[in-house]
């Protein structure tokens, strides 16, 4: 275990102590792997050889928008809170609204991934809340990247990120609130478009199929998933719902997974002109082997060929598996 491992791993330990001070109640700080902790000082007290996990987990935030009142003069005390309201129309809007009590509570739920050489790695983060449409959760989480961002090599950054969230989320639901301005006067707004392409050396259960489908649907992306041995699935979408998608998938215990290649595209619309598939389904293709009780079949790759081609996407058959795509026409 080399001396840049071993500190990373500390340092995650004390940050996970100061967030478990911070939120001490009961399921307000969620580990995706309860044993993830203990995992870690066994590995660093040298009785666990294998690296551990990564620590992954949940903060649940409750955000409160600022209350505005109205003051002698009969305007409102909104000029100290010009920081909610972000863009000049809502700052407007609310100055001259009778809004003598505005005043509300949301919940974020604040995804973290510590990768084993943060803090001298980037930290993965999304915010996400039922409250948030698409768009404000989107650029809620690019401001929140963007903050982190700015922090150096081997500094902690969990805690400032929360402290992020609690100071400067109630504009985006205050923004979302107020939906005054034309939309033929909305600034575009740059997204990353992203699709993934993953490999598994296989995907046979019924529950692991099930909770992809799910998953993909549930965050509005497009793609497939190939069951059977290998297992491919492509995701598409923007790129905030994409990495929600590979994470939860992933964790607590799926191994044999990786993602063998990534497009990403910058855009000002809402990416429907990019997208290979309509929907996010199961493929099912023709086997051969042995259909045994290891269900230990392989996948015709020649049809999967020849459904990448429908698509647009032979380029990443090489990718997968290594092997040169021929022309149907050779």
């Amino acid at each position: 275990m080399s001396a840049s491992m071993k500190e990373c791993l500390q340092l995650q330990l004390l940050e996970m102590e100061m967030l478990f001070s911070m939120f001490p109640n009961q399921g307000e700080v969620k580990l995706e792997d309860v044993n993830a902790l203990t995992n870690i000082k066994r590995y660093l007290e040298g009785t666990r050889e294998a690296l551990p996990p990564k620590i992954e987990f949940v903060i649940t935030l409750q955000i409160e928008e600022p209350k505005l009142t109205r003051n002698s003069s009969s305007n409102y005390d909104i000029d100290q809170h010009r920081a909610v309201a972000t863009d000049k129309l809502a700052y407007v809007i609310l100055r001259y609204l009778n809004l003598s009590d505005f005043h509300f509570k949301v919940k974020i739920d604040l995804q973290v991934t510590m990768p084993h050489s943060y803090p001298y790695a980037a930290l993965q983060l999304f915010g996400r809340s039922s409250e948030l449409d698409r768009q404000q959760q989107l650029l809620l989480n690019k401001g929140l990247t963007s903050y982190v961002g700015t922090f150096d090599p081997g500094e902690l950054c969990v805690c400032a990120a929360i402290q992020w969230l609690q100071d400067n989320s109630a504009s985006y639901f205050l923004n979302r609130k107020l939906m005054y301005e034309p939309s033929t006067q909305a600034k575009p707004v740059k997204n990353t478009f992203l699709r993934m392409w993953i490999y598994s050396h296989h995907i046979y259960q019924q529950d692991l199929r099930k909770k992809i489908l799910d998953v993909g649907k549930r965050l509005d992306v497009t793609g497939f998933c190939m069951t059977g041995k290998p297992g491919i699935i492509c995701v598409e979408g923007f790129k905030e719902h994409c990495e929600e998608f590979w994470h939860t998938i992933r964790y607590p215990n799926w191994k044999h997974i990786s993602c063998k290649h990534a497009e990403s595209i910058e855009t000002e619309g809402n990416g429907e002109d990019l997208r290979l598939f309509h929907s996010f389904e199961e493929l099912l293709l023709e086997a051969h082997g042995d259909y045994g009780l290891r269900n230990d079949y392989h996948m015709n790759l020649g049809q999967f060929l020849e459904f990448l081609k429908k698509h647009k996407s032979e380029h990443v058959f090489q990718i997968l598996f290594g092997i040169e795509s021929k022309s149907s026409d050779s």
